[in-house]
C-alpha cells in the first residue's frame, strides 16, 4: 500500500514539477554540474546558476580551473555562501580529478565520496540526475517531506535514505529528490508551509493534522 501511495503522490507532484538546478545545467558536462551542486549547499540555486555559467564560460574545465589562483576563483564565487571554504574544495577537486581520474568525474558512489567536500546527498545526485543511475539523494527537503507524508519517520538524512531505497519502488527513486526538492523550495517549507496550496495535502499526515488543528481554534 505504501508503494502505491507514493507512486500516487510523485504522480501529482510531477504535474506542476518546475526544473531543479541540476535539471537546468542538464546540457552542462558532469564535471560543471559537480561543482554547481558543490556551490549550492547552503545557497540558493537562483544564486549559484549565474555564478557557474559566467565561471564555466571561461574556465569549463578542471585544468582551466586550476590557473586561476585562489583570490581570483574567490572573485567569482564571492555572491555564493561560504565562498571561501567552497573555493578551496573546488580546486582541490580540480587537483585530485585530473591526479586520480583523468581530469573525468567517476560514475560510482565509493570513488565519488572520496572527493573533497562530496558526500552522499552530492553523490546521489550525480547518479541520478547526471550519470541516470537509480539513487534517492536525501536532502533537508527530502528528509523534511518524506517525514510529513508519513512514509518514513527518521531522525537523519542518512536513515531516511535507507528507509526510502526499502519502501520506493526502484524505477521512481530518480524523482523522489527532483519532485521533493521543487515542492519543499516553493509549498513544503520548512517553516509555515503553505498547506492550502500544497497539491498532495489529501496524502499528507503533518498536513492533515495541522488543518484540524487550526479548525479547531477557529470553531
Amino acid at each position: 500500500m505504501m508503494a502505491v501511495e507514493i507512486i500516487k503522490v510523485l504522480s501529482v507532484l510531477e504535474k506542476t514539477h518546475q526544473p531543479t538546478m541540476l535539471e537546468m545545467l542538464k546540457d552542462y558536462t558532469p564535471f560543471q554540474r559537480l561543482v554547481a551542486t558543490l556551490l549550492s549547499a547552503r545557497t540558493k540555486d537562483v544564486t549559484v546558476i549565474p555564478v557557474v555559467k559566467d565561471l564555466f564560460q571561461k574556465y569549463p574545465g578542471p585544468k582551466e580551473i586550476l590557473k586561476l589562483s585562489d583570490a581570483e576563483l574567490e572573485k567569482k564565487l564571492y555572491r555564493i555562501g561560504f565562498y571561501k571554504v567552497k573555493t578551496k574544495h573546488v580546486k582541490e577537486l580540480c587537483r585530485i580529478l585530473l591526479e586520480k581520474f583523468d581530469g573525468k568525474v567517476p560514475d560510482t558512489l565509493e570513488e565519488m565520496t572520496t572527493l573533497p567536500g562530496v558526500g552522499r546527498k552530492t553523490a546521489n545526485c550525480m547518479l541520478s540526475y547526471v550519470f541516470n543511475k537509480p539513487a534517492i539523494a536525501v536532502d533537508v527537503h527530502v528528509h523534511r517531506i518524506s517525514n510529513r507524508l508519513g512514509w518514513i519517520s527518521t531522525k537523519t538524512p542518512e536513515e531516511s535514505e535507507e528507509r526510502l531505497m526499502a519502501i520506493v519502488p526502484r524505477d521512481s527513486w530518480n524523482k523522489v529528490n527532483m519532485l521533493l526538492v521543487d515542492h519543499g523550495q516553493r509549498i513544503c517549507l520548512p517553516i509555515n508551509p503553505k498547506c492550502k496550496e500544497c497539491p498532495v495535502l489529501k496524502y499528507c499526515e503533518f498536513g492533515k493534522r495541522r488543518f484540524t488543528s487550526s479548525r479547531s481554534h477557529i470553531a
